[in-house]
């Protein structure tokens, strides 16, 4: 054992050196110095520290003679490297170079760097923002009928349209120069949550000139007389724009759209100019049918070379009056019960001029550079934000609602099945709050976040989907019935919407996520492959080299960090944090080092083809994912004053997401196609195994209990939904109502344990309660508190009922069957 010490001691060293991340040169002279002190200290004999040393050498030496290394090493890999890397498409290249790297490229660093998020300024509304939001957003939310503009007028009334326009609520985004709010991206966040709170469809009315459209893209690359002209006119909503990208041939694959415009002359306004004719068949875009401008996306071709000798110009976008002609606006889609104004765009040999491209004639072909860079904006907010005002919607409604229903004498919420529901709505409307607010604090800070845009679209939509099904499991049949009573139903419907726009879920989470994060955030990935693009070849060799050995080192160190972290179940290294969530972020600190080890990993051994191998690239993307919302979680811990009331929503929802990158990761290894290397890797990534678990039942209830009843928690969690207690808001009703609800439990308590004795008189319920006082087991006071609970809570436990008549659509009303009745409540 003692001839072994040497080589023990190297092998210590070692994993010392990697896991802090302490160079070549300290590692082969830390090496050295332990296997001579080693071995002379217990006395090994001179040939178990000479080998260990010789082995050292030949590793060692070469590697730190940079000219050697460069000449014998980098060059040879260098060859290899350029033959086995995928070149980029145009496509590709301009998609990567578009956003910025965060936060998110520390979560790839497997060593994160909390100071960082840290020091991120705490997101705070302005007061002109708070103002906005406490009167005009109000005003606006207190005048949504759900059910008349989803079932009876499938639109909004004129009179909202016009309150939208005179508020500037299609402004948000546009600077107060142009006329517009000039909001920033949280206050737009919020503006939406609340909408979205009451109505998908308001939201979405409000959401789509505030994102990825004419506004935004005339901000950045318009013309200043584009500007000028188009920009107050969309402030004040004299102008309803529309975006006409999507259409029956290329849907996620926009880089494909066959609709085409040649440069010609022809007449514009009374004169002969040069422009372009345009040939599209765009559908699904929102607000088409109301809109009087539209932007198009399309494939501008010059074969006449009227403005240079390149004949395929490329992607470019346009501006189109609604009274151009050709322009066709076609019939409306309905979208799943939800009416926002959707449907087709069509135009054949419709002629607009060069001045009506966006950014005017410079900026032809520019169309793909344009999209993308604009997109990761708006998809950080409108999706996230809607997903977000759904959730706190849902934690107040399903939480009041399950509190005083009651089934079998106890308040539905006490039913452990309701418990667990109930801690899927708290925790994931936690998770999703956090999300979508650390993506709009990113936009306000300057970032273009890709990455994270596609993460906060792909999981607060999922997220809402399973938000909405345990709302509606909990409401029963409450939520199933719909009509004015119904605030579930429609939100419902709605879900499959939110997943399916702005780039289809099943796309975002195989292709993009993972796909975009693993060069954007990795620190070597993209050097490697600029490098290796330089044409000067001494250059190229001298930049390769640093980025490759400094790659190699990182995966050395990925390795042994995820070992260490793995064995002691990451309870040991620095971490931020005060005493509840040191754990948290060591955590992190863990996955970070596994998620970094197992991409390095899948890059190296799969090259090109990981591409195509959706399904890891997927639970790739979810480990990255879920660091991104864990990350978000914590800071928003810390900005909030580490309430110790908000500990459970925290730990639930931590939990939740350390448990899906423990198996997101499993499943990369147990279909990782090379099995020797899969093997490697469940060594080190899980040495101990899989030893994360879900949330606990008794965390579990504690979420529940939060969501049952009034305290500081609840509160922040439902920060930004209406609730004000108007006739038009049945939520804001329940909450208002859940006081008297909880101060009356105790009262029924009593009061049905002298009904069950056969202490009191009487059939019905008011007789009862009048016995219970002439008995003397209730109060005057606790008498009148139970009978009003009771008269209030049956409007919420009550469903809606038609005549036959009413549920026909309006061609077919007066064929028979009865006269329309007045709606009414039953229980």
């Amino acid at each position: 054992m003692i001839q072994l010490v040497p080589l023990l001691a190297a092998l210590a060293v070692t994993l010392v050196v990697a896991y802090h991340r302490l160079g070549l040169r300290v590692w082969s002279i830390a090496t050295a110095v332990a296997i001579l002190g080693a071995g002379l200290a217990v006395g090994s004999h001179w040939l178990a520290i000479a080998l260990p040393l010789l082995v050292l050498a030949v590793v060692a030496v070469p590697l730190n003679l940079v000219d050697f290394r460069r000449a014998k090493i980098s060059a040879p890999l260098l060859a290899i490297y350029r033959k086995i890397t995928p070149q980029l498409s145009p496509t590709e290249q301009i998609a990567l170079e578009a956003g910025t790297v965060g936060f998110e490229g520390q979560l790839f660093s497997g060593k994160p760097a909390w100071k960082e998020l840290h020091a991120q300024p705490r997101p705070q509304l302005s007061i002109e923002e708070q103002a906005f939001l406490d009167n005009e957003v109000e005003g606006l939310c207190s005048r949504i009928d759900e059910w008349q503009i989803t079932h009876e007028l499938a639109d909004l009334p004129p009179e909202m349209w016009e309150y939208l326009k005179a508020n500037r609520f299609f402004g948000m985004i546009i600077p107060k120069q142009y006329g517009g709010l000039g909001f920033s991206a949280l206050a737009h966040s919020a503006v939406l949550q609340k909408i979205a709170s009451m109505s998908a469809t308001v939201s979405s009315t409000v959401a789509v000139p505030n994102s990825l459209g004419p506004a935004e893209l005339l901000l950045h690359y318009g013309t200043d007389d584009q500007k000028n002209h188009y920009l107050p006119r969309l402030a004040d909503g004299r102008e309803i724009p529309c975006f006409a990208l999507t259409g029956p041939y290329a849907g996620s694959d926009a880089t494909s759209i066959p609709d085409f415009g040649i440069v010609c002359k022809g007449e514009w306004q009374g004169a002969n100019v040069l422009g372009v004719r345009l040939t599209f068949d765009k559908r699904y875009i929102t607000l088409a049918p109301v809109a009087t401008i539209v932007g198009l996306a399309f494939r501008m071709y010059d074969p006449d070379g009227l403005l240079g000798d390149d004949k395929d110009l490329g992607i470019t976008l346009a501006l189109i009056p609604r009274d151009t002609d050709g322009l066709e606006i076609g019939r409306r889609h309905f979208p799943l019960n939800v009416p926002f104004q959707n449907g087709p765009v069509r135009g054949k040999d419709v002629f607009v001029p060069l001045s009506q491209l966006i950014g005017g004639p410079e900026m032809a072909g520019q169309g793909w550079r344009m999209l993308v860079e604009c997109l990761s904006v708006g998809r950080a907010i409108s999706l996230p934000s809607s997903a977000t005002g759904g959730g706190r919607a849902a934690v107040a409604a399903t939480g009041a609602y399950a509190r005083m229903r009651k089934q079998f004498g106890l308040a539905i919420g006490r039913f452990e099945g309701v418990e667990e529901a109930l801690a899927r709505i708290g925790g994931y409307t936690y998770a999703t709050a956090a999300l979508s607010r650390a993506t709009a604090a990113a936009v306000d800070r300057g970032e273009r976040p890709a990455v994270p845009s596609a993460i906060a679209k792909y999981h607060a939509t999922e997220w809402a989907r399973e938000v909405c099904k345990d709302a509606m499991d909990v409401h029963g049949g409450k939520g199933v019935i719909l009509g004015p009573g119904n605030y579930l139903g429609r939100a419902w419907q709605g879900v499959p919407i939110m997943i399916t726009v702005e780039g289809a879920n099943i796309m975002t989470r195989s292709l993009m996520i993972f796909g975009q994060g693993a060069i954007r955030c990795h620190p070597y990935v993209l050097e490697e492959m600029q490098a290796a693009a330089i044409p000067d070849y001494s250059t190229r060799l001298r930049a390769f080299d640093r980025v490759l050995f400094k790659h190699v080192g990182f995966g050395i160190s990925n390795a042994a960090r995820s070992l260490v972290l793995g064995v002691t179940h990451a309870k040991i290294g620095g971490a931020p944090g005060d005493a509840y969530t040191r754990r948290f972020y060591r955590k992190l600190n863990r996955y970070s080092a596994a998620l970094a080890l197992v991409a390095d990993t899948s890059m190296l051994v799969l090259g090109g083809k990981l591409k195509f191998k959706e399904k890891i690239s997927a639970r790739l993307g979810d480990v990255l994912s879920h660091l991104y919302i864990a990350s978000s979680m914590l800071k928003h811990y810390e900005d909030e004053g580490r309430p110790v009331s908000d500990q459970p929503l925290l730990a639930w929802a931590f939990h939740e997401c350390v448990w899906r990158m423990q198996m997101a990761l499993d499943g990369v290894i147990r279909n990782f196609p090379v099995r020797p290397v899969a093997w490697l890797l469940r060594a080190l990534v899980f040495p101990l195994g899989r030893r994360e678990v879900p949330p606990s039942d008794r965390l579990g209830r504690r979420v529940a209990a939060i969501l049952t009843a009034p305290n500081e928690a609840r509160s922040r969690l439902t920060d930004w939904a209406y609730l004000s207690p108007t006739a038009n808001n049945p939520i804001g009703r329940m909450n208002a109502l859940l006081p008297d609800v909880i101060a009356a439990e105790p009262v029924e308590r009593k009061f049905l344990k002298a009904l069950k004795s056969g202490e009191l008189e009487g059939l019905d319920y008011d007789a009862q309660l009048a016995s219970a006082e002439d008995k003397g087991v209730l109060s005057k006071g606790e008498r009148e508190l139970l009978a009003r609970v009771r008269a209030a809570t049956f409007e919420f436990i009550s469903v809606d009922d038609f005549d036959p008549a009413e549920l026909r659509s309006a061609g077919k009303r007066g064929q028979g069957g009865g006269t329309p009745a007045t709606l009414r409540n039953v229980a």
